[in-house]
């Protein structure tokens, strides 16, 4: 009696004799995930794996009989991944007391299947000096840019951001700072994304709930990631000095009538960033007359006018302006007056 073989059907009337099965289903789901780089978790969920084998056997009176086996059909489950990073590349920049300052992070669907994802923006996680007060958390357009009232106001729940395979989302969350912060104090924000459709130890599996039809199983992530972002204030502060010399008509210092008196007023900037629109007024002392072209800023004669120039002499006191002054620098104006 003719043997029994087994061979695969692509090939069985080459290699007779030889039992040979095909691949079995989850074998075949195996090499599907390693050959499709293109998706962060392999094959697509509720992709359909079907597989079948055949038998083949020699008849008596010369020939070869084929048997189909039954066909195997697997629905690739879902699997809940997400990935958060921040996209700052540093520390944000803030002032004490400001208000919609911003934090940019990317959600990434790191899973198989198209996924809803619920954010949640941390403000008191620790690990910083102050905490900042979370305020929004805005879906960006899909532009890079924060647009206040043209991107997307976030609402748990309403309108979860729904991301194919491998699909990302900037979000933005917006802070106000405490106007206690102080220069150089760092404000942490953490932005949580979790699958809306579950989420725990990796392996959990939420049955009948995957695209698709098959289940859902939570990867390696949790289904629920995280970044932190950080605010670092840069406040700057002014410390003010005025001092004063007196040469008097004798070529002493003695405070007489025709005495000249030199004031100098100093502005030191400390702390980080800068101040805008710093100015320094001084009224002239009664009992004593402005010099008309004494007035001065680091040396250089300012016109007495309202002009172009950054000074002038109002009639009553004098006036410089210095515009915006960066920590670590120093500004200072003399201007004289005679005593009466």
């Amino acid at each position: 009696m003719d043997q029994l073989k087994l061979i695969p059907a692509c090939g069985f009337a080459q290699r007779r004799g030889r039992f040979r099965a095909q691949a079995s289903a989850v074998a075949l789901a195996g090499a599907l995930l390693a050959a499709s780089p293109a998706h962060a978790a392999g094959t697509p969920a509720g992709t359909i794996i079907n597989n079948n084998a055949t038998a083949t056997y020699d008849l008596p009176g010369g020939g070869q009989n084929v048997v189909t086996s039954n066909t195997v059909s697997l629905t690739v489950d879902e699997l809940l991944d997400v990935s958060v990073a921040s996209t700052d590349g540093g520390d944000v920049s803030v002032a004490p007391g400001a208000t919609g300052q911003i934090l940019t992070f990317r959600v990434t669907n790191a899973g198989n299947g198209s996924e809803a994802f619920g954010l949640t923006a941390r403000d008191n996680a620790g690990g910083d000096d102050f905490d900042p007060s979370a305020t929004a958390i805005v879906i960006d357009n899909g532009n890079g840019v924060y647009d206040p009232g043209i991107d997307t106001v976030y609402v748990p729940g309403a309108n979860d951001p729904v991301l194919a395979p491998d699909g990302s989302v900037l979000v933005f969350v917006l802070s106000s700072i405490p106007a206690g912060a102080t220069n150089a104090q760092r404000g942490r924000v953490d932005l949580v994304a979790v699958a809306a459709t579950g989420s725990g130890a990796p392996g959990t599996t939420f049955a009948g709930m995957g695209q698709g039809g098959g289940n859902a199983v939570v990867g390696a992530t949790g289904a629920d990631a995280e970044d932190d972002g950080y605010y670092a204030v840069s406040a700057a502060s002014v410390a003010f000095v005025k001092s004063a010399t007196v040469v008097d008509p004798f070529g002493g210092a003695t405070q007489v009538p025709g005495s000249v008196i030199t004031y100098q007023l100093v502005a030191t900037i400390s702390g980080g960033g800068s101040l805008a629109n710093l100015g320094i007024a001084d009224p002239i002392p009664a009992g004593t007359t402005f010099t008309p072209g004494s007035l001065r800023l680091e040396g250089n004669v300012l016109s007495d006018a309202a002009d172009a120039d950054a000074g002038e002499f109002s009639g009553t006191g004098i006036a410089v302006r210095l515009g915006t002054v960066p920590a670590g620098s120093t500004r200072t104006v003399t201007f004289q007056v005679e005593i009466d």
